[in-house]
């Protein structure tokens, strides 16, 4: 389920402080950017943050939850995204540290998927 019109408005004002956050319905959820990076997820107004080796331990709380996932083919796929702590939605400076470290992982994967120049 995507994320309803207060919710994505809620995010949008609350990580502000990281760039230009935008939100776009992508596979029956909404993704949540900045600067057109997607570092974060939201499904059923649930907020999931984008996880990697490098911000794993900084967001370890998250780690308790079950991380986002589709099934396919009688598997479940983990998307690398955790579900961010509720408390998080009333604590907005944490709410942006915890972004900021979604972000910077978002960005080192999108790195990895740049496609090698020819030199």
């Amino acid at each position: 389920m995507v994320a309803s019109h207060g919710f994505a408005e809620f995010l949008r004002e609350q990580l502000a402080p990281l760039g230009r956050i935008t939100t776009r319905r992508m596979f029956g959820k909404t993704g949540v950017f900045c600067d057109g990076l997607m570092f974060g997820m939201v499904a059923d107004d649930t907020l999931y943050f984008r996880i990697d080796e490098q911000n794993r331990a900084a967001l370890a709380e998250a780690e308790s939850n079950p991380p986002l996932s589709y099934e396919k083919q009688g598997r479940a796929i983990d998307l690398a995204f955790w579900r961010a702590p509720e408390r998080l939605l009333d604590e907005p400076d944490e709410l942006v540290t915890w972004g900021q470290a979604a972000l910077a992982a978002a960005r080192r994967v999108a790195v990895k998927r740049e496609p090698k120049r020819r030199a």
